[in-house]
């Protein structure tokens, strides 16, 4: 043992070079092994991947689907994070590029219906008001043949029924007298000139006298010195002219008469109804005075003209009154069920497959022969409404299918991912919101942000009423180049404004407005527009007053109770740029300011209502009112 640790301690050099040497062989051995195995596998393991199909991966924000990243990160807009987006279009050589692909567990969670596009007759129910009218046709108005003094009246009041024939009244007449004088003279001419005779009785026929009465005063030899006035027809005396001495003249109103056993019922037909009423249609009727009681007539006549201020036509029926138990005046609702009045077939389709913005109509058609479903956006022009469907006049073909339940959510689906849908037509990226997903693209973030410093945001008061002026008014405002967005209430009659300061000036969209018949707070619309708005329409006028070519004053309620509020009101008032006066009555609680006229005054309301003041179109914090010192609290908390 010794002599082997000595032999170690003489040679180590040599031990140590072998150790080294095998250890080197020993590496180079195992690590090419390893190499070979690591190669093998990737090799197996990129057999069969196709590099051209690959796609760099999309991250979105499920809050914000406008931004759009190449690797994970958070939302610039919200700080979300973000996620995979999941792209629905297929990768299929014959797809359309604009094809929406929906999974089937998609569409079912959808709840995405079809149907196949179809022609028919379109048919749908008019509702109609109306009311009872007198036969225009059957109304008499007896006059004076000849001038005289009224002796007796046989008919006392309007509402009388008389019969054709029926004495109404006695007359004296000096003329009458003499005309009859004249027939007994010429009575003795009648063989030798039968030309006088004939005049004479052809004159008292011209005055309405009877066979019977001519007959009468030729039999007696004398002429009659009272003369009765007969009624030329049947009917009911609606009106009365004359009553017992009066002196009248030829010509002079006696009586009015009207048969009523046939009378015309006339109902109110707005212009989307027209299409769907004709000539013969019959139309069932109901009479609010007489429940229970159901008639009908067929359309008689509809006119050709349509009211200017309430925007409808009359439909005419007409109806036997023997009975008489129909009046006029009385109210009638009616149904006519109808055909559209060319009774042609046609496209329908039901209006729950119409997506429609108020400037255009969607439909989303249905790809046939796809295994996943799929459907392309498609614009239609819609044509008379007709019940729970809409007629297509183009841009459907029949046998086509399109989506009927769940046409939102495929709409939302292709806005996502940019292409066409119902807001955003062109495809592309949506206008919603900053695209920060994009930040290589300085230009054109530099242009939208170029955008958004021009496009301005303005509130103030537009005076209306009802609907009609809501529609009149954002038609109006958006008819103007440069106005992006308009939204009027009713309630608080504000108008709400987005627009572009670089095409369209704020005075001119105040003087759009006042030309269609509606003040605003800068500009008072002319009295000869205002006064043809329809009834309803008739709001209560703006009160404000200008006092030079640049100021303007306005008056409106500021809730207080004291000097104290007097003060707070009236500072709040003038901190506002552009107001030179302000001064609050704190008996009336009214304040009159002075301003200049590019001066918004909802800004007045604003500051004011911001130190605890309530205003007539803006209410004050509440817990900047209970701030308020104790004497200032003017609100009634029982």
């Amino acid at each position: 043992m010794k002599n082997i640790v000595q032999n170690i301690k003489e040679n180590y050099k040599l031990v140590i070079g072998v150790l080294i040497t095998g250890m080197f062989l020993g590496w180079i051995l195992f690590h090419s092994s390893s190499e070979a195995t690591i190669a093998n596998s990737e090799i197996e393991g990129h057999e069969g991947h196709n590099h051209e199909s690959a796609e760099p991966e999309v991250w979105t924000c499920s809050m914000h689907p406008q931004i759009k990243q190449d690797k994970f990160g958070l939302c610039p807009i919200c700080a979300m994070d973000l996620i995979p987006l999941i792209t629905m279009q297929s990768g299929d050589d014959d797809v359309d590029p604009n094809e929406i692909v929906m999974t089937e567990s998609a569409a079912k969670l959808a709840s995405i219906q079809t149907i196949i596009v179809s022609k028919g007759i379109p048919e749908k129910s008019v509702y109609l008001q109306g009311k009872v009218q007198a036969d225009e046709r059957n109304i008499t108005e007896l006059t004076a043949r000849f001038g005289g003094r009224i002796e007796k009246l046989f008919v006392n009041f309007t509402g009388q029924n008389v019969q054709k024939g029926e004495k109404l009244a006695t007359i004296y007449s000096p003329n009458l007298v003499i005309a009859q004088r004249e027939l007994l003279e010429a009575i003795s001419f009648k063989d030798s000139r039968p030309s006088l005779y004939a005049a004479a009785k052809g004159k008292l026929k011209l005055w309405d006298l009877s066979d019977k009465q001519i007959s009468d005063i030729v039999e007696k030899g004398e002429p009659q010195i009272y003369f009765d006035i007969l009624s030329p027809t049947a009917g009911t005396v609606t009106m009365r002219h004359v009553a017992i001495g009066d002196y009248v003249k030829e010509g002079t109103a006696l009586f009015k008469v009207v048969d009523l056993t046939k009378v015309w019922v006339l109902f109110d037909a707005y212009e989307s109804d027209l299409p769907w009423i004709k000539l013969d249609d019959k139309i069932d009727f109901t009479i609010q005075a007489l429940p229970g009681k159901n008639f009908n007539a067929k359309v008689s006549y509809i006119d050709p003209f349509i009211d200017g201020q309430t925007r409808v036509t009359k439909v005419r029926v007409e109806v036997p009154n023997s009975n008489m138990i129909l009046k006029p005046e009385m109210f009638t609702s009616g149904l006519l069920n109808s055909k559209i009045a060319e009774s042609s077939n046609e496209i329908l389709v039901p209006k729950s497959a119409i997506l429609w913005t108020g400037k255009r109509a969607i439909v989303y058609i249905k790809v046939p022969d796809r295994k996943s479903p799929s459907f392309l956006f498609r614009e239609v022009f819609l044509g008379p409404e007709a019940g729970s469907f809409y007629v297509i006049s183009q841009g459907l073909n029949e046998g086509e299918e399109i989506a009927v339940n769940g046409v939102f959510k495929i709409d939302a689906a292709g806005q996502l991912i940019g292409l066409p849908s119902m807001m955003n037509p062109s495809g592309g990226k949506t206008s919603t919101g900053h695209d920060h997903g994009q930040m290589d693209s300085k230009q054109d973030h530099s242009e939208h942000k170029k955008t958004s410093e021009n496009l301005k945001h303005e509130m103030f008061e537009v005076g209306g009423a009802c609907g009609m002026c809501k529609a009149r008014i954002e038609k109006t405002a958006l008819a103007l180049n440069g106005v992006e967005q308009a939204k009027w209430s009713p309630d608080d009659h504000i108008l709400h404004l987005s627009f572009d300061s670089r095409k369209v000036k704020l005075n001119k969209i105040h003087k759009a407005i006042a030309q269609a018949g509606h003040d605003t707070e800068i500009e008072k619309a002319p009295d000869s527009v205002y006064n043809r708005l329809h009834e309803c329409c008739l709001y209560e006028r703006l009160e404000y007053i200008k006092s030079s070519n640049s100021m303007l004053t306005s008056e409106f309620f500021v809730g207080g109770a004291c000097g104290m509020c007097k003060s707070r009101i009236e500072e709040a008032a003038m901190s506002v740029f552009g107001v030179q006066k302000a001064v609050w009555d704190e008996q009336s609680k009214m304040i009159n300011v002075l301003f200049d006229t590019n001066l918004n005054v909802i800004n007045i309301h604003k500051a004011i209502a911001n130190v605890g003041h309530d205003t007539k179109k803006i209410k004050a914090d509440k817990d900047i009112y209970n701030a308020l010192p104790e004497c200032c609290l003017y609100k009634d908390e029982n």
